[in-house]
């Protein structure tokens, strides 16, 4: 099966935060004393699959990724990404395109 474009195109800042996603789940994983074969197991899906969600692999539906977060107790994290509230670019782009002046409308 050939690699998708879209896989081997990722630009690399994204590469490297999925590696560390990836990294920092097995790490939650392992403090919480929970084995490979549990994980993969409450996730619904296979440890060659929780393996490769644990390296950070872009193939890994984001589904499989949100169920390993629900299960590390995450989920809320995962929810408030990217909330609007925290995003200062879409702010301020939104300020920028604000009315300078506001005009009543006459009456007639």
């Amino acid at each position: 099966m050939r690699a998708s474009r879209a896989k081997t195109a990722l630009p690399i800042p994204v590469r490297r935060a999925l590696k560390k996603l990836g990294s920092d789940i097995s790490v939650a994983r392992r403090r919480r004393g929970i084995s490979t074969s549990l994980m993969a197991e409450r996730a619904f899906t296979t440890r060659p699959t929780l393996s490769k969600v644990e390296k950070g692999d872009p193939g890994v539906s984001f589904g499989v990724y949100a169920s390993v977060l629900f299960i590390l107790g995450m989920t809320d994290r995962l929810a408030d990404l990217v909330d609007p509230a925290h995003d200062p670019l879409g702010q301020s782009l939104e300020e920028e395109r604000l009315p300078k002046r506001i005009h009543t409308p006459r009456s007639r």
